[in-house]
């Protein structure tokens, strides 16, 4: 191949503002990406408010019980 034909080192294959552009974009996706995954996310369960607050939930003893 002749120089002409090949980039020279230090130079960019792709002009800046592409790249900027693409970085931006890449962005946008990522955040309506976020956006989309935290529509899809069930809602969290209600707490229990029934009871007593000093009653122990079975389920949190652990092993020992």
């Amino acid at each position: 191949m002749s120089e002409e034909t090949m980039p020279q080192r230090g130079v960019p294959a792709q002009p800046t503002w592409l790249l900027q552009q693409m970085e931006e974009l890449m962005a946008s996706l990522n955040a309506d990406l976020t956006a989309l995954g935290a529509d899809l996310r069930p809602p969290a369960p209600p707490e229990r408010t029934t009871g007593s607050d000093t009653e122990e939930d079975p389920r949190r003893k652990g092993a020992t019980g």
